[in-house]
């Protein structure tokens, strides 16, 4: 019956109710950053589990269809996909140099069209790397936070000690109990955020790598016309 009153006396959520207002604010930091975090998780992993999906199937029209008219038309059902929307800055660059349509083009127009793919990969780049920066973040700054809530606790103990002339256990323990809590918090707000960053970093350099090698392909493909066009076929 004894042990059960302490239970009740130094829960979790009345250790939180009883602590001053640094470890109060302390916990509500790490609760908000927590929140947050996880917000982020869920849709940046929506995202780009849909436009790891949506490349695989442009790509498969790219390389199934009879004319680059007709990917350009289906491209639009590819909304999410990185690799479509690079190819669409490139298409609308080459039918700019080709006079509005898609005829081969003269070589020294292939250097344009590889700056329209670059600039579209970066700015695809940026948008799937978006918020990935707050994730870093907590995952390395919540343990300190959670460690700075670790030291006041145990400095509330110690003030304890001192105002009583004791260092009993219900002297100590509210202090103590209230600084491996804010420990713990901040743990569990770092664990997630660096396992999600790291899984969503390496998914972005994999969609990287795939809009590297499109451009490569296109880009080739553009070249060919160029020398076709200068040796006169």
């Amino acid at each position: 019956m004894g042990s059960q009153t302490v239970t009740l006396k130094y829960g979790f959520w009345d250790l939180i109710a009883n602590s001053g207002p640094v470890g109060k604010g302390i916990m509500l930091l790490l609760l908000l950053s927590s929140i947050w975090s996880w917000g982020i998780i869920f849709s940046k992993w929506r995202l780009l589990k849909r436009a790891s999906h949506q490349n695989t199937g442009f790509l498969d029209v790219f390389w199934h269809s009879k004319s680059i008219d007709e990917i350009f038309a289906k491209s639009d059902q590819f909304g999410a996909s990185p690799v479509a929307t690079v190819f669409k800055s490139g298409f609308k660059e080459l039918k700019k140099l080709s006079g509005g349509d898609t005829k081969p083009i003269e070589e020294s127009g292939v250097d344009n069209v590889n700056r329209a793919l670059f600039r579209s990969s970066a700015t695809e780049i940026a948008a799937l790397e978006k918020n990935l920066s707050w994730l870093a973040t907590t995952a390395s700054a919540a343990p300190f936070v959670g460690l700075f809530g670790t030291v006041w606790g145990i400095i509330d103990a110690f003030q304890r000690i001192g105002a009583t002339g004791s260092a009993n256990l219900a002297v100590v323990a509210p202090g103590i109990s209230e600084a491996l809590v804010a420990t713990a918090a901040g743990i569990g707000a770092a664990i997630p955020a660096v396992v999600a960053y790291n899984h969503f970093l390496n998914h972005v350099k994999r969609i990287s790598i795939e809009m590297d090698g499109f451009n490569h392909d296109f880009l080739n493909i553009v070249q060919r016309t160029a020398i076709s066009v200068r040796k006169g076929g």
